[in-house]
């Protein structure tokens, strides 16, 4: 329960709410004790002064023991003195406390409005307020008012109860609503963790509700996309591996079966040398589709080193272009470079070498005889632009899409002398892009392919 993230968010909530609350609570009991406590001394001090005018308009002995009898029924407390603060009457007996007031009041100071001379409700017995009789403009004595401060604690009392009653609903109310808000928000996050422990135990088909346009419906989006990459990512995996397995086992086939014919007795020297070929020839295949496979799992792993320096792309597409004439003379093909002028890019050359000979070796396997391939080197001032373009038989629309993932060949039949391995358009594009270049193509059906290569210039080749 501790654990669970409903718990803790509705944890944390309640904590700083009800911080916040008590703040607020606490300003609002002081602001409102004080105004009853002013609120209960103004009327004090207004029933004395009710009584100063009374008395201001008859100073005789039945209205003041009038008024000593009228206050000797009420919670308060009368003395009126004369004006040298001799008591002439009181409604309750006199106590010290009161007597203190009395005599320590300072006549002078009393303006004629009266005034409260005591108001350490808190601390003392009493509370009490002081009225001035004047009549005719001569000073006939005072009109003292006391209450037990238990009347002021009893209204202060009344408001803490009040104040605690509100309190506890209060919070009782901020718990149910933190509650049910800590559920609202930690449900889709439970569903969450729910849909991640089924991904980690390889049920990829998870189905989350993304309607929501905040923070959670964006996490869930990028949980549902996951998980639907997760799946096609396993569906690439098996078919990469059982394309690998496929590739694997052709060349080990041929090699173990020509490897027993040419163990049997009765096999010609004609026959072993034919068959000795074959393996040999089988044996490099098998160790290209090695090597290539080696590359792409550095790329994956990021540990694809890349070397560049400055390097004349003319000179480096002729010294390729040197190394496949044979071929290309074998079937007739007229191979044109228009590379003119100094282009210099800052590449690695052995990488490139490699992705000038995927190119030209897929063009010349899929060109016919007697036809063309032109390699056009442009550059502006941002790019540099190796157009490859053969008059060969093209791929076809459908497959354009997918020629550059990993073990993908046009051949359905797996065709190993003209498909190759399915692997170097793979390598191929990753060197291009490791560079921070690009690369497309281009192809129509019967009538030829261009493989257009863009490397930036600027930062990249500085």
């Amino acid at each position: 329960m501790i654990n669970k993230l409903s718990f803790k968010i509705g944890l944390l909530f309640f904590v700083f709410i009800l911080i916040i609350e008590t703040f607020l609570f606490f300003i609002l009991y002081t602001n409102l004790a004080n105004d009853r406590i002013d609120e209960v001394m103004n009327s004090l001090l207004a029933r004395g002064n009710t009584h100063r005018d009374v008395l201001e308009d008859h100073f005789d002995q039945p209205t003041l023991e009038h008024v000593g009898i009228m206050e000797s029924a009420s919670e308060f407390i009368v003395i009126i003195t004369d004006k040298k603060g001799e008591i002439i009457i009181s409604s309750d007996p006199v106590e010290d406390d009161m007597m203190n007031v009395v005599e320590h009041t300072n006549n002078d100071e009393i303006p004629t409005e009266g005034k409260i001379v005591e108001d350490r409700w808190n601390e003392g017995k009493y509370i009490a307020t002081d009225s001035p009789i004047t009549i005719n403009g001569e000073h006939k004595g005072h009109v003292f008012m006391f209450a037990n401060t238990n009347y002021v604690k009893r209204t202060v009392d009344q408001l803490g109860n009040q104040f605690m009653l509100a309190s506890l609903i209060t919070i009782a109310l901020t718990i149910v609503t933190i509650f049910i808000l800590s559920r609202f928000i930690a449900h889709p996050l439970i569903k969450m963790k729910e849909a991640t422990e089924q991904l980690s135990k390889g049920k990829h088909n998870v189905e989350l509700h993304t309607e929501r346009k905040d923070e959670l419906g964006e996490l869930a989006n990028s949980i549902t996309r996951l998980s639907r990459d997760l799946e096609d990512l396993k569906m690439a995996r098996n078919e990469f591996l059982a394309s690998v397995s496929h590739e694997l086992r052709t060349p080990l086939t041929y090699i173990k079966g020509y490897a027993d014919i040419i163990n049997r007795p009765d096999t010609s020297t004609e026959e072993i040398i034919e068959y000795v070929k074959i393996i040999r020839e089988e044996t490099e295949q098998l160790t290209v589709l090695i090597k290539n496979l080696f590359q792409l799992a550095k790329i994956d792993q990021n540990n694809f080193q890349i070397s560049r320096e400055h390097v004349s792309l003319c000179d480096l597409i002729e010294n390729i272009v040197e190394r496949i004439r044979p071929a290309l003379t074998e079937k007739k093909i007229m191979l044109y470079v228009n590379c003119t002028g100094e282009v210099m890019a800052f590449i690695d050359p052995e990488r490139f070498h490699q992705v000038f000979t995927n190119i030209l070796d897929n063009a010349q396997k899929h060109s016919f005889k007697g036809s063309e391939i032109s390699i056009d080197v442009k550059q502006t001032a941002k790019q540099i632009i190796i157009i490859t373009t053969d008059e060969g038989e093209g791929i076809p629309e459908q497959d354009l899409p997918y020629i550059f993932e990993r073990l993908y060949r046009v051949e359905k039949s797996r065709s190993r002398l003209s498909g190759g391995s399915g692997l170097g358009l793979s390598i191929t594009k990753e060197i291009v892009e490791s560079h921070g270049g690009s690369i497309e193509v281009q192809s129509q059906l019967g009538k030829g392919t261009s493989v257009i290569i863009k490397l930036t210039r600027g930062g990249n080749d500085e």
